[in-house]
């Protein structure tokens, strides 16, 4: 049995480039959770899944469906330091329960550094960050 974390760490110059580098526009390859609650307020990852932190217990078993087929899985929330990797932990006992012999291997990550690191690298490039106020960021 396994006691070290379900997940990997992931930085944003290696996010950005696998989404840059995703087989579609759908980003088929990789999906982005956003754990952050009122705080997902003013831009998040492109495409990103905003599954607030209060209620993912309730919900992460819809999350473990609506993934099934998604090879890489990255949680994140503000800063990545509770929140994020809470959620990715919850995530990967989740679906070792739901989904003990799936054909479809999952990588699951936690983004180093959060939202917060990755927009103040990437804030201005479209294909990155969505929906970006830099009000709630500045």
């Amino acid at each position: 049995m396994s006691f070290g974390p379900s997940y990997k760490y992931i930085n944003a110059d290696e996010l950005a480039t696998l989404i840059k580098s995703s087989s579609s526009s759908q980003l088929r390859d990789i999906a982005v959770v956003d754990v952050r609650d009122d705080d997902f307020a003013g831009g998040n990852i492109i495409q990103a899944i905003n599954a607030p932190s209060r209620s993912f217990h309730e919900d992460v078993k819809g999350l473990v469906e609506r993934l099934n087929d998604v090879p890489k899985v990255v949680f994140h929330c503000a800063l990545s330091q509770q929140r994020g990797p809470k959620a990715a932990r919850i995530y990967a006992e989740t679906r070792s329960v739901l989904k003990p012999d799936s054909a479809k291997p999952q990588e699951i990550f936690v983004l180093r550094d959060g939202f917060t690191g990755f927009q103040q690298k990437f804030r201005n490039d479209p294909e990155l960050v969505e929906k970006f106020n830099k009000y709630y960021h500045d």
